[in-house]
């Protein structure tokens, strides 16, 4: 793409403790990164600025970070302060649209009321994100700004796999099957060309980890639920678990509201069952000494391996199996314990591909493909603000970003 072409979008993605931005020009045919950045550790001690332009250096500044209104101000300042151009529209991930938004949607004054108002169903994201739409707004009142779901994606699953089996009432209320990681399903699935139109699974494995079942390019099923802690064992969260435990420790053990959300979203899944960590590469250097951390990572190759399972159900066979995420994209040992049950579905890997984190790695002439395909929200981001704001590019497909 040339110099100057096409329009830029900033788009920032907002963590429980992070916010991270990505500038991107966006033009007919064509897609270009222009920088990268992102505040860590908000809230917490040692938070640290970053920001890259291109190719070149990373600077990092050091600093306290109280809440992500800070945040967003101190990045917002330092993208000022660099040579990347100023945005045309901005971008934000939002983890929950809840029944109210079912596609990318421009910000404006009811949108912005309706948004503060799912702030229930995602306590830990949605205030930081609110917290980076209005931070954007007073530095620049004019400029257009759009959500991008992380729940959309899902919204187009057949109804009967968004009910959950509760009296109908429920579903008027919006109790339901929402999904998350949408905007990363998304990209995996256009990255995947035409085998992206087949029976397909992608398991997104990351501190939040969950899996989506697609079949001719559209959602069939996926394992999160009302709120991005159901579906497989996380980092530190259940996933899926016995609605009667919870009845359970309230009953006898006095545990309130705020005591179980703790429970489930803070000190469960890894953390909980290794004692130690939630962080899937030191477990993996700890196991051969550590039976708890062994133990916590078997549990999660095999809820993700029964998940898998479930959904090729779902889909009646499988034609691609697609591992995306930080544990997904760099954990080979995590995925060849998962594959290893799945030769029923012609499932078989290549050992030394996976080793090595190639794009292929299951084994020549099996039949299902397993595929390795690094995630990235932040560019669709950039393809949904750029749509909302500009309309739809002409032209081919959009290229991958340079």
């Amino acid at each position: 793409m040339s110099a100057g072409a096409g329009r830029v979008v900033l788009c920032l993605n907002s963590g429980s403790s992070s916010l991270k931005a990505a500038c991107y020009r966006i033009g007919p045919g064509a897609e270009e990164r222009l920088g990268t950045g992102a505040v860590e550790r908000i809230g917490l001690d040692g938070g640290l600025l970053w920001l890259q332009e291109g190719a070149g250096p990373r600077r990092e500044t050091p600093g306290r970070f109280p809440g992500h209104a800070v945040a967003a101000e101190a990045l917002l300042d330092a993208l000022a302060g660099s040579a990347l151009p100023p945005p045309a529209a901005a971008g934000h991930r939002l983890v929950h649209g809840g029944a109210a938004f079912a596609a990318p949607t421009r910000i404006e004054g009811g949108t912005l009321d309706a948004l503060h108002a799912l702030v229930p169903l995602a306590p830990l994201h949605l205030p930081g994100a609110l917290e980076a739409i209005a931070a954007v707004t007073h530095r620049h009142p004019r400029l257009p700004q759009v959500a991008c779901f992380d729940t959309a994606f899902h919204r187009r699953m057949p109804e009967r796999a968004q009910r959950l089996p509760l009296p109908r009432e429920w579903w008027e209320r919006g109790v339901r099957r929402y999904g998350f990681h949408g905007l990363s399903y998304e990209y995996v699935l256009g990255a995947l060309g035409e085998a992206g139109r087949g029976r397909v699974i992608v398991a997104h494995l990351g501190n939040g980890a969950s899996l989506a079942a697609a079949a001719g390019g559209e959602p069939r099923l996926t394992t999160m639920g009302l709120t991005p802690a159901g579906g497989v064992m996380m980092g530190t969260r259940t996933g899926d678990l016995d609605p009667g435990v919870l009845v359970y420790l309230m009953r006898e053990h006095g545990l309130d509201a705020a005591a179980l959300d703790d429970l489930i979203n803070q000190h469960s899944g890894l953390l909980g069952v290794s004692g130690t960590s939630p962080d899937m590469r030191t477990l993996l250097e700890r196991r051969a000494a550590d039976p708890c951390a062994a133990e916590a990572v078997a549990m999660f190759c095999d809820a993700v391996r029964r998940a898998i399972g479930a959904l090729a159900a779902e889909l009646g066979g499988l034609d691609t199996l697609v591992f995306t995420g930080g544990i997904g994209e760099r954990a080979a040992p995590v995925r060849a314990e998962i594959c290893a049950g799945l030769g029923f579905l012609g499932v078989a890997l290549n050992a030394a591909a996976n080793a090595r984190h190639a794009d292929t790695v299951s084994a020549p002439g099996a039949a299902c493909g397993v595929r390795v395909i690094p995630t990235n929200e932040d560019l669709m981001i950039a393809r949904h603000t750029h749509r909302v704001v500009f309309g739809v590019l002409g032209g081919a497909e959009p290229q991958s970003d340079s």
